[in-house]
Formats: structure tokens, C-alpha cells, sequence
């Protein structure tokens, strides 16, 4: 301690401590132990896939979930057979009993902005499920509470743990493609109606205000999200959208197919987000100066460089380092081992993918080419 810190009186030295540790980031336990976590939501499906693997995962110890609809909570109670103290009506009196290290957040899109806001304000990190945010309104709230409560805010996305992604990165990052020209991104799948998503899902994943539109929402986000890692976080010089609604009978109020075009000053990307692919699918294609990558599902690619006489097919080699999962990764970033920076997880990156979806509805709604600048600082 200094001495002018020394020679405070007591009081003043007193407010000095708390002012301190109101900004320092918040760290979770000892490397090595798990984090405590809990969920705000369960209207998410992707809550079920959480739930199913948290006892296979040493890194995480789940201390409450807060689900105002009583009778979704017991059916996920029942499922996973989950000690019934771990639930709450109430999100704001499950932070303030159990005092966790993150929240893990699996609400409606629109009500990610609230779930932050509450768990920032006590000094708690949240992870939400893709994308951020429905509107750059809410973003910039998102970034300014995450600010002024110095904790970090990340997206998860299941293309983030895809060994094959990984591995297309890091032959960009080698200069194997040259530089970037041309990125196409497929993803989606029949249709969550046709695939059987559970009825609180449905309901507002089809909600043009809760999701912030339907496909292009839902699943155009994963393209923006790699686009910007790809460009190093540059914001985009403009976006062109349409959208569809080829199943007006199932998804009335919400576009189910897109196309959306995102130009910058030497590169362009083409994201196809649709509820109408004929199987699942999320795959990217890299197309350089000097060579292209093109990713299949998780584990494989397709590339050809400079000298090459064909392509040739590739094994991703398997991820490490804390980036197997969501939950690894979580609290690697808690435990101070994993910086986001700009990566997919991260606030930054996934402020630019909120202005890339935002700009793509309203191109799509007026028919017009929609010019990006990078937000206010």
C-alpha cells in the first residue's frame, strides 16, 4: 500500500477499498475449481443441451435457476431430477441468495438486455445463447452496464466450439488464403415447428419482437459472427437483405428464409439463413487471394492453396485449451486463463453482429442498401 494510502484516515480509507474493488473485474474461484453458475430462463430448448451436459463438466457447479413459469420449471425439475431448491419465480432474489460467479442466461432474445442488466448491477458475468441482442438499442444498454460494472458480457454460439471453424481461422491467420474476397455461409435447418421445439420456444422464436425476426435472426447471426472474425472486427460498409416467408401457414408473423449481404471495402459476405434447408446444416466457405477453405459440419474441410494441384479433404484437429465447450471456455475467461478480445464470444464482436442482423431487417423491410459506421464509443 503507499503511503499516501497509508495516511488516510480511517473512514476515507475505508471508501477508498470499496471504490477499489467496485472496479476491479470480477474473477471467479481458484483455477481448478469450478465456477458456481446459474440460469435465468428456460423458455430456451438450447437449456436442455446446458442441463444434459453440466454433470460431465467439471468446470461448472449449477447453485439456482430462476423460471417464473412454474410448470416449465418442474418439467425441467423432473427431467433432470433437480433438487427443487435450486429454483426461483424470481431473478433478482436467486442472484441475491446465491451469490453465483456467472449467469447463464436462456430467456427470449428481447429479454437478454433485462437478465444483464440484473446480474451486472451485482457484479455477476452473463453468457447468453445467440444472438445478443434483437436491436442496437439494446446492445449499447448491454455494453453500457457491462462497462460500468466491469464484468464481461459473452455470446455463445455452437459454431464457436466447431474444430473445423477453428481450424479455417487458423489458416487465415497463416496467410494460407491470402486475403480474404468472398465469404458464403450456410445455416438452419427444416424448420423448429418441423423439428419439434418445444412450445415455449416456439412461441417466441416466432415472435418478430422477442427474436427480432425469424431466420434471419435465429440463424444469420452465426455468419455474422464469423464474418467479423474473419474481417478482425471491422464494421461492415453496408448490408442488403430480403427475406421470405415461403411457410406463411406455420410462420406467419416472421421471415422463415434470407439472403443478406454484407459488403466492406475489399471483401463481401453472402450469409443464407433459413428455416427451409432440407436437413440441418452450418457450413462456411473462405474463398482468399491464394486459396479457399470450406468447413462441413464440425470436424472436416475442404481447402486447396497456392500450389496445390486439387483439393483435398482435411480432419480438424480436436479443440483445446478450454475451447471444447461453453462451459470450459466460461471459465477459463473467469479464471483469468482466456482472454475474449475480439473473439466470438466477445462484446465487441458481438455488438458489430447485432448491427449487421439490425440493418439486414430493416433492408429487407424498405428494399435499401443500409450503410454501417462503427458505433459510438
Amino acid at each position: 500500500m503507499s503511503k499516501t494510502i497509508r495516511s488516510m484516515p480511517a473512514e476515507a480509507l475505508a471508501l477508498f477499498v470499496v471504490a477499489f474493488l467496485a472496479i476491479q473485474p470480477v474473477r471467479a474461484a481458484t483455477p481448478g475449481t469450478p465456477i458456481r453458475v446459474v440460469i435465468i430462463g428456460l423458455v430456451h430448448d438450447h437449456a436442455l443441451g446446458l442441463l444434459s451436459a453440466m454433470p460431465h463438466n467439471a468446470s461448472v457447479l449449477l447453485v439456482g435457476i430462476a423460471e417464473p413459469d412454474k410448470a416449465l420449471a418442474e418439467r425441467y425439475a423432473q427431467r433432470f431430477h433437480l433438487d427443487p431448491k435450486l429454483f426461483s419465480t424470481d431473478t433478482a432474489t436467486m442472484l441475491d441468495q446465491t451469490h453465483p460467479d456467472a449467469a447463464l442466461v436462456y430467456t427470449s432474445i428481447v429479454d437478454h438486455r433485462k437478465a444483464i442488466e440484473a446480474a451486472a448491477s451485482r457484479g455477476i458475468p452473463s453468457m447468453v445463447e445467440k444472438p445478443l441482442a434483437t436491436n442496437v438499442e439494446d446492445a449499447l444498454a448491454i455494453r453500457k452496464v457491462a462497462r460500468e460494472h466491469h464484468v464481461q458480457v459473452l455470446t455463445n454460439y455452437e459454431t464457436t466450439w466447431y474444430a473445423s471453424n477453428a481450424a479455417a481461422w487458423q489458416d487465415v491467420t497463416e496467410g494460407k488464403l491470402g486475403d480474404i474476397r468472398r465469404v458464403v455461409v450456410h445455416d438452419g435447418h427444416e424448420g423448429p415447428k418441423e423439428i419439434g421445439v418445444g412450445p415455449e420456444f416456439l412461441n417466441w422464436l416466432t415472435d418478430p419482437e422477442k427474436n427480432g425476426a425469424g431466420a434471419m435472426f435465429d440463424f444469420g447471426c452465426y455468419g455474422a459472427d464469423l464474418m467479423t472474425l474473419l474481417m478482425k472486427g471491422a464494421t461492415p460498409e453496408s448490408v442488403t437483405a430480403v427475406a421470405l416467408t415461403d411457410k406463411p401457414d406455420i410462420y406467419p408473423h416472421v421471415d422463415d428464409d434470407a439472403t443478406i449481404i454484407v459488403r466492406y471495402a475489399r471483401a463481401q459476405a453472402v450469409l443464407q439463413p433459413s428455416w427451409n434447408w432440407p436437413f440441418s446444416r452450418k457450413d462456411m466457405e473462405v474463398y482468399g487471394t491464394t486459396g479457399y477453405v470450406i468447413t462441413e459440419a464440425a470436424d472436416n474441410l475442404r481447402v486447396r492453396f497456392a500450389g496445390d494441384k486439387a483439393e483435398a479433404e482435411v480432419k480438424a484437429p480436436p479443440l483445446t485449451g478450454g475451447m471444447q465447450n461453453s462451459l470450459d471456455y466460461l471459465a477459463g475467461v473467469l479464471h483469468g486463463q482466456i482472454d475474449p478480445g475480439h473473439d466470438l464470444s466477445s462484446l465487441p464482436t458481438n455488438m458489430i453482429v447485432v448491427q449487421i442482423l439490425s440493418a439486414a431487417r430493416e433492408s429487407a423491410k424498405t428494399g435499401r442498401t443500409i450503410p454501417l459506421k462503427p458505433l459510438p464509443e
